[in-house]
C-alpha cells in the first residue's frame, strides 16, 4: 500500500513544483510519515527531493542565474545546516504528553504540524500566495528557506517569494530555485545520516526508488507538457489534507 501512496504523491507533488513552487517536501513528508517515524519520514522526503532535482537541473540547469545561486544558495546552505541540526536535536527531546496508551506528541510532531500549517495556509490565502520580498533581502531570504529546508524540508515556497522580484526569466527562476534547493539537500542529508539510524534510511532502498522514479516522470511530464496549465484547484485540495495530516500529528495521532 504504502508504494502505491508514496509513488503517487511522489509524482503529483513533483508535477505541482515546476508551476508555482509548490515544493516536493510539502507533500511528500506528511505522506512519508503516515508510515515511518516523522524525522525518517524527513531523511526519506530529502533523498528523494535531492535525486528528482538533480534530474531538474538536467533538463533546466543551463537557464540558472549564477550570481543569484552564489548571493542566495550559499546563505540557504548555512540556514539548511542550522535546520537539519535543530531537527536532530528535537528528535531526542522526551514527549511532551501521551494520550492514553499510544498517542505521542513530541516536540518535533508539533514543530513540523505547525511549519506544514503555516506551508498549507501559503497555498490556500491569497495575501500569503501572493508573498514576495524584494531582491535586497536574498542574504536574510537563503538563511530562512535554507533553515525550513534542513529543519522539515519546506523551502520551495519561501525560496519562490524571495527570488520572485529578482527580474528572472520563467526558466530562470525554475532553474535558480533547483540549483538552490540541490544545494540545501548536499547539505542536510550529511546531517541526517550522521544522526539518524542509516540502517532506518538505506533499508527502504525499493520504496526510495519507486519515489524517484515516479518523482522524475512528474517532473519530466511537467517540462513538456503542462507548462501552461492552472492548478489552483489541486493546490487548493492538497493544502487541505496537508492541513488534516498536520492537526493529526500535532494530536498524536499519526
Amino acid at each position: 500500500m504504502e508504494f502505491f501512496v508514496i509513488g503517487l504523491a511522489a509524482f503529483a507533488a513533483s508535477l505541482l513544483t515546476l508551476f508555482s513552487g509548490f515544493g516536493l517536501g510539502t507533500l511528500l513528508t506528511p505522506v512519508f510519515g503516515i508510515f515511518f517515524p516523522l524525522n525518517i519520514a524527513v531523511a526519506l522526503t530529502g533523498i528523494v527531493h535531492l535525486l528528482n532535482n538533480l534530474f531538474k537541473l538536467s533538463l533546466l540547469g543551463k537557464n540558472a542565474s549564477k550570481d543569484l545561486v552564489l548571493r542566495f544558495g550559499i546563505p540557504s546552505v548555512v540556514g539548511g545546516f542550522v535546520g537539519a541540526m535543530l531537527l536532530t536535536l528535537l528528535t531526542q527531546l522526551p514527549p511532551l504528553f501521551i494520550w492514553g496508551d499510544r498517542w505521542v506528541v513530541t516536540g518535533l510532531k508539533l514543530a513540523i504540524a505547525l511549519l506544514m500549517i503555516v506551508f498549507a495556509l501559503m497555498e490556500m490565502v491569497p495575501a500569503l500566495k501572493n508573498l514576495n520580498f524584494a531582491g535586497r533581502q536574498l542574504t536574510l531570504g537563503g538563511l530562512v528557506s535554507g533553515f525550513f529546508g534542513g529543519l522539515s524540508g519546506h523551502q520551495g515556497a519561501l525560496r519562490s517569494a524571495f527570488l520572485v522580484n529578482c527580474g528572472l526569466s520563467k526558466e530562470a527562476f525554475i532553474a535558480t530555485g533547483v540549483v538552490v534547493a540541490c544545494m540545501v539537500d548536499m547539505t542536510r542529508l550529511p546531517v541526517y545520516f550522521s544522526r539518524f539510524s542509516s540502517e532506518d534510511l538505506t533499508s527502504q532502498w525499493l520504496l526510495l526508488l519507486v519515489a524517484t522514479l515516479s518523482a522524475f516522470a512528474g517532473a519530466y511530464l511537467g517540462t513538456r507538457f503542462l507548462k501552461k496549465v492552472t492548478l489552483q484547484v489541486v493546490h487548493k485540495i492538497t493544502a487541505v489534507m496537508i492541513m488534516v495530516i498536520a492537526l493529526l500529528l500535532a494530536l498524536g495521532l499519526l
